[in-house]
């Protein structure tokens, strides 16, 4: 090439175009605390705030190693050098800026590097780069308030305070801003926040978790507490692998996989740590930290979806620095992305545990439906009794307890059957009777029931969870469906001959396994997940 030149973007284009690079408000805030983690600090001081007319300011103190004016130079360029040590929860040198300016417009940061030594202070003001169309940083003290309030602070030690101005991006526009419904809004925002941190450096906030560096925190005065996914005082470990990984460089290195199964609701020790487990849907799946801390998380990493039965699973995925280029750590650190062998080697870790939390969550689910469905049907039975007399039926002439053989007259003339024969559980039940499996997970199957002909409803099969469970408040809709499956097992009761017999059997299974399949996606009945 005959010629060389430097060429540097254009800078309003740039940092306008930076502010989209993804951040939610929660991930960014922590984007930015990690260079406190990063800095050795123990204690960040988070202050969320409004002023009267709406105006919102974010600060992030923390008393860490600080920085003098060449060193907080460089921690304010794009693409910072790096820090000394690799192992940093900074990677890349844009977290502090690309996760600052995604929501607001005036970034500055105060430090000192030595005791005693004055502060000094950068900003970057994304307005005064648009109207001079440079890079051009803003360098100076900081005001009289800022040095009060990191003197009350941090005192004479060395730390750091980000601070965000001219925040734009927070909360929609309304019509008073500062006014009581953005308030309540920002007080909201500000308590997820503090779930949020709770949740991402719970092994620095844990005081007896000897894995990470004890860190102190707190947000607009009052501290964030570590919420621990896995409750390991409660649940049961029942995977665990740390494997191998051969590097590029041909070293090998390892990370730690962890499945966890929780106890169901009622089996904590104490409903107070029930509700801190928050047991959902939204949180099962893998949790992956990098370094200890949370970056990406809960979910199956496109392995598969969430569903109810699962939800009682939890798995930790613990990995190193050595790790980001195998797992092509993305600049926000909030996700990794799985090679096909060792997506294949989480996919097999995880068969074992699924099972084992399924059985769990399926345990807890058939006694809750046991227990409601044990008047469900009553409504059903006194309404099929006022009819039974006007049904065209077949005659039932005797029944063998034995063999569990029944002799009927029907349309088809003589037929002996292998039956179910059972007796009502209760006065009336001889209609509609509810059980908690049938062989081969059929929905229902003909019965006699104390001479009558009737019904045998599976509660075990997904069908009643999600169509019959959420329907018990309308008895009618209960009774419909009763009468509906009655109506089929009379039919063919009446129907069938010896020729025929094995036909309504395979029917039977086939509609089961359809229904099976066509309510998979439906949501579980309340109080039943």
């Amino acid at each position: 090439m005959s010629e060389k030149m430097e060429l540097l973007p254009d800078p309003v284009r740039l940092v306008e175009g930076l502010r989209d690079t993804g951040y939610q408000f929660n991930t960014a805030v922590a984007d930015v605390i990690d260079n406190s983690i990063a800095a050795e600090a123990t204690f960040v001081d988070i202050y969320l705030s409004m002023d009267y007319r709406g105006n919102i300011t974010l600060h992030i103190y923390d008393n860490g190693i600080g920085m003098n004016r060449a060193e907080l130079i460089n921690a304010m360029k794009y693409g910072s050098s790096p820090r000394l040590s690799p192992a940093s929860l900074g990677k890349f040198g844009l977290g502090l800026k690309t996760a600052s300016t995604a929501f607001c417009r005036r970034l500055s940061v105060i430090s000192r590097g030595v005791p005693d030594d004055p502060l000094v202070c950068a900003t970057w003001d994304l307005d005064h780069i648009r109207d001079i169309n440079k890079w051009e940083l803003l360098m100076g003290g900081p005001t009289a308030d800022e040095a009060g309030e990191f003197r009350r602070i941090i005192g004479n030690a060395t730390g750091t305070v980000v601070v965000w101005h001219k925040v734009d991006r927070l909360l929609k526009n309304y019509a008073n801003k500062g006014g009581a419904p953005a308030k309540r809004a920002l007080t909201k925002i500000a308590e997820n926040l503090r779930l949020h941190l709770g949740k991402v450096f719970q092994r620095f906030l844990d005081s007896v978790d000897t894995r990470a560096r004890h860190v102190t925190m707190q947000l607009n005065g009052e501290g964030v507490l570590p919420w621990d996914p896995f409750c390991v005082k409660e649940s049961v470990v029942v995977s665990e692998e740390a494997p191998e990984v051969e590097l590029f460089n041909g070293e090998t290195t390892g990370f730690n996989m962890k499945a966890y199964v929780l106890p169901r609701k009622e089996e904590f020790s104490t409903e107070a740590v029930a509700r801190a487990a928050l047991i959902s849907n939204a949180n099962q799946g893998i949790y992956i930290y990098r370094e200890n801390r949370l970056i990406h998380g809960p979910d199956w990493l496109q392995m598969f979806s969430k569903e109810p039965h699962l939800s009682l699973l939890r798995v930790e995925f613990s990995f190193d620095h050595l790790l980001d280029e195998a797992f092509q750590i993305d600049i926000k650190k909030s996700q990794i992305l799985l090679n096909e062998g060792l997506y294949d080697h989480v996919l097999d870790f995880l068969t074992p545990p699924r099972r084992a939390a399924e059985e769990v969550y399926r345990k807890g689910r058939k006694t809750k439906t046991s227990e409601v469905s044990k008047t469900a049907h009553d409504s059903s039975n006194r309404n099929i009794s006022s009819k039974e007399g006007e049904m065209s039926k077949p005659e039932v002439q005797s029944v063998d307890h034995a063999t569990s053989e029944a002799e009927l007259v029907n349309t088809q003339g003589h037929v002996r059957l292998k039956l179910k024969i059972t007796s009502a559980a209760k006065p009336l039940e001889v209609h509609v009777q509810p059980v908690d499996s049938i062989d081969d997970g059929l929905l229902w199957e003909p019965c006699i029931i104390d001479s009558h002909c009737g019904v045998r409803i599976n509660t075990g099969h997904p069908y009643y969870g999600k169509v019959y469970l959420p329907n018990l408040a309308e008895g009618v809709t209960v009774q419909g469906i009763d009468a509906l499956l009655w109506g089929i097992s009379v039919a063919e009761l009446n129907c069938v001959s010896d020729a025929t017999k094995s036909s309504f059997e395979e029917l039977r299974f086939e509609v089961s396994r359809n229904l099976r399949k066509l309510v998979q996606d439906l949501p579980e009945a309340p109080g039943t997940e």
